[in-house]
């Protein structure tokens, strides 16, 4: 068997977890954060982009029945793949955090409404049920889209008839507020309107709760690609999710109905930046890591979904994935011993993490799986053309593994730093060919604005992950990771000052 028919077979996968929901399962290593997030111990999961969020929540979903042999029913409040629900909100949102809290609450509660309609709901389902349909809120094979849009028009009319009235007016003729098409309201009806048949969605959930804990259920209801669907407004960003965050702790009331929200760490940090007194009251929370040993073990782990592989190496599957030594070795004997030589140049798994990680000083599986994606594909073509075989059981040469990392600083940049922050580009297109390290001083030359500014620029690149900062409080100087020097040509040293 050649190493070229070896290559041929050999998949590490996507980098992107959408495009890989069906092979997740098959690689994916059980960690103690995920047996946390499977048995329900866990609602929060913070991690950079390209972490593996998204990985975790389409596990969940692919669990489904695990988790129903459980009594957990898990609802995805978000289209996994294709154009996300919550972006309609982009072109009609909410005017407020208040209404955007009505929102989420109508949506949830909908979503738990039409799980029970759609699962045969009895005599007593039907108190919850019934008041929804009424409303139009919810009905049998409404999409994510329609209860959201439903959701949305019923909390604006609810909160104008509420603000312009000073509370609820009830239509004599028909027992529904006026300008109202359903008797579900936001506050706890007074008893003259009880009398009219009006219940709070407050007691909507207390009523679902007990019907979920007689029936010994749970409904888990999953949220995911929440960046995605606020991307072009941070204003609107912060009102939806700290909204959100409000509700998720108003639901906790209820522990039958839970929250299982994936979100990025940078979002988080931006909706709290500002104070966010309730951040302090979720608990229920992990930070997806990667340590160097863990990233080893993915690298391997998908490596060896290889028949031939395993048959190249002579390995076995589990043996090797039981013993952290054999999955180094095994990478040593995949992989060169170093990229680039030298007694003091870093051994190649670490020059692959070290090429990978952003300003924040984190590697995602994305980048990492990226680079190894396109090693596959230089490494075939140098092979294609009649080029010599790597050296001893390699199946990878430096010069692969070097040529594989101007295309991934590419993607990262424009996908990642340009699309989510269009505004800083120009700033970022004015350091091609400038050097890696950079000071406040220097980089008002090159920008052409007072030191204060660049300094504020930067820090601001700095937050995003651009810069890494370095230096001193008194002596601020920002550096620029490997992963970003390819796309702009930086080159390596200090800027003159």
């Amino acid at each position: 068997m050649s190493k070229r028919d070896v290559l041929q077979e050999l998949s590490f996968g996507k980098q992107i977890a959408e495009q890989e929901v069906d092979e997740l399962a098959s690689y994916f290593v059980e960690t103690d954060q995920w047996r946390r997030i499977f048995a329900g111990e866990v609602d929060i999961v913070y991690g950079a982009k390209g972490s593996g969020k998204s990985a975790l929540y389409s596990l969940l979903q692919s669990r489904a029945g695990d988790l129903r042999s459980r009594g957990v029913v898990a609802i995805a409040a978000e289209n996994p793949r294709g154009t996300p629900v919550f972006r309609d909100l982009v072109a009609d949102p909410p005017t407020s955090e208040n209404e955007f809290r009505a929102l989420w609450k109508l949506y949830f509660l909908a979503l738990a409404a039409k799980q029970l309609l759609e699962s045969g709901a009895d005599g007593r389902a039907d108190e919850v049920v019934r008041p929804l349909l009424e409303a139009g809120l919810v009905r049998r094979n409404m999409t994510l889209k329609g209860l959201l849009r439903s959701a949305l028009d019923y909390a604006r009319s609810i909160l104008h008839a509420e603000s312009v009235e000073g509370g609820l007016k009830i239509d004599p003729h028909t027992g529904l507020p006026s300008g109202v098409t359903g008797k579900i309201t936001l506050r706890e009806p007074t008893p003259a309107q009880q009398k009219f048949g009006l219940i709070s969605a407050d007691t909507l959930f207390d009523i679902t709760n007990k019907i979920l804990a007689d029936s010994k259920l749970n409904i888990w209801i999953l949220l995911d690609r929440l960046d995605v669907a606020f991307a072009d407004s941070d204003d609107l960003e912060k009102s939806a999710l700290r909204a959100l965050f409000r509700v998720y702790l108003d639901l906790l009331a209820y522990p039958q109905l839970s929250l299982k929200i994936f979100l990025r760490t940078d979002i988080w940090r931006r909706i709290t930046q500002e104070g966010f007194r309730e951040a302090s009251h979720i608990t229920r929370h992990v930070y997806i890591n990667w340590e160097s040993q863990s990233l080893l073990n993915l690298v391997v782990r998908r490596a060896l979904r290889s028949l031939r592989l395993r048959e190249f190496y002579n390995v076995a599957e589990a043996s090797v994935l039981n013993d952290a030594e054999q999955q180094r070795r095994l990478f040593y004997r995949i992989f060169p011993a170093q990229v680039d030589a030298g007694g003091r140049r870093p051994p190649t798994l670490d020059w692959l993490l070290s090429r990978t990680r952003d300003g924040s000083g984190e590697t995602a599986p994305r980048e990492l799986i990226h680079l190894l994606i396109g090693a596959r594909d230089v490494q075939l073509k140098q092979l294609e053309l009649g080029e010599e075989e790597p050296r001893e059981e390699n199946l990878f040469d430096r010069t692969a593994l070097r040529g594989a990392l101007p295309e991934v600083s590419k993607v990262r940049l424009e996908q990642t730093i340009y699309a989510e922050n269009p505004k800083l580009r120009p700033r970022l297109e004015q350091l091609i060919g400038e050097k890696t390290e950079q000071t406040p001083e220097t980089l008002a030359k090159i920008w052409r604005v007072p030191q204060d500014e660049a300094l504020a620029i930067a820090t601001e690149l700095a937050e995003i992950g651009f810069f890494e900062a370095i230096g001193s409080k008194d002596q601020p100087a920002f550096w620029v990771p490997f992963l970003y020097r390819d796309a702009l040509d930086m080159v390596q040293g200090a800027a003159d000052r």
